[in-house]
């Protein structure tokens, strides 16, 4: 069977006005983009968003409500057989079998996968190595820490050698080491050259790991481009963080300084000002500082980072939602 000829040959999913409804609820709201071959992709939103909708849709387990959606050129709807041998699914929950060990869970995945029974044990083995999960083989995937467990679900996925791997919500749950750990081995499957659909909840996840980030909230997509383009999307996209001695109690001195949109004064006396002209504000603070006799004790410039660009843009579409900003 031969693709739909959909997908250009750089893409590996096109999603076309993709929708899921439940019943009257509106999970997916008929959205369109393209994943290029070889890239790592984020999907990031808030919980309940359509993060993981979308990834079953785009897996063939649940049904597309309207539009359509290709992997690697095939239709969804009509060639799901000759997309399953193109892709690997971690979801969030684990399907491996808790008494079965490292080994055995593999061999089994690789059979129901239709690797040739003279090449598992290969396969299965170059995975063990690869995760870090040789010396454990024979251990029982329920003895395994949160971490080892999601390497042994990623490897599983894996086992068939896919070109398109789907990880949802990857890290969810475990520790920075464990959650970092996992981030390498994201990085090295994608140098040899596996495209990576990557779902999160986790901003500095995303923005570190992916090439490019679709952000999504309540079922629609609000954004899209790479971490510096949706920097650039920021309006006063740059920082200046500040302390000075005596601290300052009150951001009202900066008002009739030229090129600044806002001023926030932290618990540590940080003074973190968000200004739209660079040259115009550190002008207008330093003669600040001189008239009120004041020292510079830290002055520095940044540009947004990770959250100022989420919590901006999602703040486009709503107000006073929650996010994970991660914990590192």
């Amino acid at each position: 069977m031969s693709p739909s000829g959909c997908c250009s040959l750089h893409d590996a999913i096109v999603a076309e006005k993709l929708t899921k409804y439940y019943g009257d609820f509106l999970a997916v709201d008929h959205i369109s983009f393209r994943v290029r071959r070889g890239e790592i992709y984020g999907f990031l939103g808030p919980n309940g968003a359509g993060k993981t909708t979308t990834v079953r849709m785009l897996c063939g387990l649940t049904r597309i409500s309207e539009g359509k959606a290709y992997i690697y050129g095939y239709d969804i709807n009509r060639e799901l057989v000759a997309i399953k041998k193109l892709i690997g699914v971690v979801q969030d929950i684990s399907n491996l079998y808790m008494e079965l060990s490292c080994y055995d869970n593999l061999m089994f995945c690789a059979e129901m996968y239709g690797v040739p029974r003279n090449k598992r044990k290969e396969r299965v083995m170059d995975l063990l190595s690869f995760f870090g999960l040789e010396d454990r083989k024979h251990v029982k995937f329920k003895e395994l820490s949160k971490g080892l467990k999601r390497r042994l679900a990623i490897a599983a996925a894996l086992v068939h050698e896919p070109k398109l791997l789907f990880l949802d919500e990857p890290t969810i749950g475990l520790d920075v080491k464990s959650k970092r750990q996992i981030w390498n081995f994201i990085r090295k499957l994608n140098e040899e050259g596996i495209t990576i659909f990557l779902t999160t909840h986790n901003i500095y996840e995303a923005f570190r790991l992916c090439n490019r980030i679709a952000i999504i909230n309540r079922g629609k997509i609000i954004a899209e481009g790479t971490p510096t383009e949706l920097r650039k999307k920021v309006s006063g996209n740059k920082i200046i963080e500040l302390q000075v001695s005596p601290p300052i109690k009150k951001s009202a001195i900066f008002d009739s300084v030229d090129g600044i949109i806002d001023v926030k004064i932290g618990h540590d006396n940080t003074i973190c000002i968000t200004i739209d002209d660079t040259i115009a504000a550190l002008e207008g603070i330093l003669r600040m500082v001189k008239k009120l006799n004041l020292e510079i004790i830290m002055l520095s410039l940044r540009g947004a980072d990770a959250e100022d660009v989420f919590i901006k843009l999602i703040d486009k579409t709503e107000k006073n939602i929650g996010f994970s900003t991660g914990d590192d």
